[in-house]
C-alpha cells in the first residue's frame, strides 16, 4: 500500500529557479511560434497571410503577458477587509 507520489504537507510556491525557468520555456514557445506566424506570412496565399501576420503581431503582447503569470506573493484567499466586521466599542454613544 505504497504511494508513490509523495505527499505535499506545505502551500509553498516551487521555487524561484523553477518558477524562472518555466516562464523563460513559455516565452521561447510563444516567440518560436511568433517566428513560425512570420515564415507563414511569406508562404501562404493572401486570406491565410494575414491571419499569420496578425499572430505575429499580437504575440509579442500575448508572450509577455503569459510568461510573466505566475509567482503572485498575494493569494485570492487572503482577506484584507471584512466588511461584515464590527467595530469595537466601549458601549458609549456619542
Amino acid at each position: 500500500m505504497t504511494n508513490e507520489e509523495p505527499i505535499s504537507i506545505t502551500s509553498a510556491q516551487p521555487s524561484l529557479s523553477e518558477d524562472q525557468s518555466g516562464r523563460a520555456r513559455r516565452y521561447f514557445i510563444s516567440m518560436m511560434v511568433r517566428t513560425a506566424c512570420f515564415i507563414l506570412t511569406v508562404i501562404l496565399p493572401s486570406p491565410y497571410r494575414w491571419v499569420a501576420l496578425s499572430g505575429a503581431l499580437l504575440l509579442p503582447y500575448v508572450a509577455v503577458i503569459v510568461a510573466n503569470a505566475g509567482r503572485e506573493t498575494i493569494k485570492k484567499s487572503t482577506v484584507f477587509f471584512d466588511e461584515d466586521q464590527k467595530a469595537i466599542s466601549d458601549g458609549k454613544t456619542d
